[in-house]
């Protein structure tokens, strides 16, 4: 039985090695995975949009009592048609979530193959290469889902790992794609609060509409009036107008978010790729090059013979 070589006198092999060191990821197939889920969100964002467009001028006749009972028939019917659609939605937008949160993990990895950072801290930042990780990896997902920080800490971790990748044979180039990043941000988060904000503000109004309709009916009873609803229907009748502007302007929102991340996910790529590259030369073989020799040095070439 062979027996491990004990090594130099007083050498005590540690039983702790440390973690493995990690491994470069190509990027490439996950960013088109991501991409053709978030070509998909927003094309369905946007057929969603043009039907509610398209079935405002019936709702406003519902509203109003307008239509003949074959008009309430194909809206009702229409309005089961739209149901599949919004549920396509609702679950694109997470798939699409999880593939870029998946990119951003892959991404942050790849950083720590590039100049790993050893816990090494800097004014409470931990010191990676040329740029500065402010969140620890937990955070990739984390900053998502946590309350309240979830409005500023995925901004960071997103301009940490862009920084972080920037090649060193372009200085300056992750400073020029902060419009970029800033303006992804910008149309992201604006289009969550659109869209739950305005979820909210329908529901509330929906709810005040069904009271006051309530209200005014039991008025109506006790005094033998006729009921006048005129007003609230003129409010429904807003209501969806609103709730058309606000999906509409979410769905341009979404199309610009994809955009620029796509953008800001493909240039990353590249730089990461770069940074993993092998050096090369475009410069031809050409013979080997000695250093001259001095006057003095003696030289072993064999001298000529003369007869």
């Amino acid at each position: 039985m062979s027996q491990p070589y004990p090594g130099p006198p007083g050498y005590h092999p540690s039983p702790y090695m440390g973690p493995p060191a990690r491994t470069y990821k190509p990027l490439r197939q996950i960013t088109v995975v991501f991409l053709v889920l978030m070509v998909l969100t927003t094309l369905v964002t946007i057929l969603q949009a043009v039907l509610m467009w398209r079935s405002y001028d019936d709702v406003k006749r519902l509203v109003y009592g307008l239509l003949s009972e074959d008009e309430l028939s194909r809206g009702v019917e229409s309005i089961g048609n739209a149901g599949p659609l919004l549920d396509l939605v609702s679950l694109l937008v997470p798939a699409t979530g999880v593939f870029f949160v998946i990119w951003l993990w892959k991404a942050r990895e790849n950083t720590e193959v590039f100049a790993p950072s050893a816990g090494v801290t800097y004014q409470g930042a931990k010191r990676l290469g040329d740029g500065v990780h402010r969140r620890e990896q937990g955070w990739v997902i984390g900053s998502w889902v946590c309350p309240i920080v979830q409005f500023w800490y995925p901004l960071q971790v997103v301009e940490d790992v862009i920084r972080a990748s920037e090649p060193p044979t372009q200085p300056g180039a992750a400073k020029s794609s902060r419009g970029l990043l800033y303006g992804w941000w910008a149309a992201w988060t604006t289009f969550w609060l659109i869209i739950v904000g305005g979820s909210g503000f329908a529901l509330v109004s929906f709810i005040v509409w069904v009271v006051r309709l309530v209200h005014r009916k039991e008025v109506a009873d006790a005094t033998g009036d006729y009921v006048d609803i005129y007003d609230l229907q003129s409010f429904m009748v807003r209501t969806a107008l609103g709730v058309n502007i606000a999906f509409t302007v979410a769905a341009v929102l979404l199309a610009v978010a994809g955009l620029a991340i796509v953008r800001l996910m493909f240039r990353t790529n590249a730089w990461q790729d770069e940074r993993m590259a092998p050096p090369f030369t475009d410069a031809p073989p050409g013979p080997p090059q000695y250093a001259p020799r001095p006057p003095d040095f003696p030289s072993y070439a064999p001298s000529r013979w003369q007869p």
